[in-house]
């Protein structure tokens, strides 16, 4: 049995360390040596793992497991089952990733590349699993595909969408962030503080696909006025607020809002291969 050190958030703000027995290695599972959040080297397998074997590198998201029968899981859309277990939200001693040892079973992780260092994978088994759902389902390579925000989120989105072929619009509060937007791939980049009529930002050609990386609260309808008919709008990041938006021009424009949470299994399997 392993003991692993683990870091964790407390009530008074303090970073707090613990240490606890991990179970011992089912079948269908494997131990982790974490080397970085959500990334880490294979140090023993289960009796029945056929995936991966001792000092495969690998990572692992948020949803750490799932039914398997429903209908969600059946049609790859195993990160929405209502039985999924995830980080945050289940089992708070043994599912985070700011530690030293995890066990997962082998069906919910993901082989990372040779090319791709683990520093740069890191950041893929969250953010980037958030943004490339939504780019691989709802953006084509020819639309135009505007980013709200260049956080943690936003400057991976940038980058995906870029490299799809999208034309890619940022919208920054500020300009602080124009050069690492256009240097990430932005072909445009517009500052909004201050501004309440987004129609004067001279945008050239309306927005097709919309994605929110931002957590600031605003009414979704100040973008409508740079818009394609039918566009999509894609919330992403989490918030505690009601999302607001303009009943008649949504539906008069034909407009779809839809959210998009943590990445199933399948599509998550792609990112780092595709990084």
């Amino acid at each position: 049995m392993v003991n692993a050190i683990q870091f964790r958030g407390s009530p008074s703000g303090k970073v707090l360390q613990a240490t606890f027995a991990l179970p011992a290695v089912k079948p269908d599972e494997v131990l982790v040596k974490v080397t970085h959040s959500g990334i880490g080297i294979i140090e023993e397998v289960g009796s029945a793992s056929s995936l991966f074997k001792v000092g495969d590198r690998v990572g692992w998201a948020v949803v750490n497991s799932s039914c398997g029968h429903c209908e969600l899981c059946m049609v790859g859309k195993d990160a929405y089952c209502p039985n999924a277990s995830q980080y945050s939200a289940h089992d708070f001693d043994v599912h985070g990733s700011v530690c030293n040892y995890v066990v997962r079973k082998e069906q919910w992780i993901f082989r990372i590349p040779d090319a791709l260092s683990s520093e740069d994978a890191a950041p893929l088994m969250c953010g980037g699993g958030t943004v490339w759902v939504p780019l691989i389902e709802y953006c084509k390579p020819y639309e135009r595909v505007g980013i709200v925000g260049i956080g943690g989120l936003g400057h991976l989105a940038i980058q995906f969408a870029a490299k799809m072929g999208c034309d890619v619009v940022v919208f920054s509060s500020t300009e602080d962030k124009r050069e690492e937007a256009k240097g990430l791939g932005a072909s445009e980049f517009y500052a909004t503080k201050g501004v309440s009529d987004y129609s004067t930002l001279g945008v050239p050609k309306p927005i097709d696909r919309l994605l929110i990386t931002s957590s600031a609260k605003f009414d979704l309808g100040i973008f409508y006025p740079i818009l394609a008919k039918n566009a999509t709008i894609l919330p992403l990041s989490v918030d505690g607020g009601n999302l607001t938006a303009p009943y008649m021009p949504t539906v008069f424009n034909g407009h779809q809002i839809v959210g998009s949470c943590i990445c199933s299994r399948f599509p998550h399997g792609e990112v780092s291969d595709d990084a």
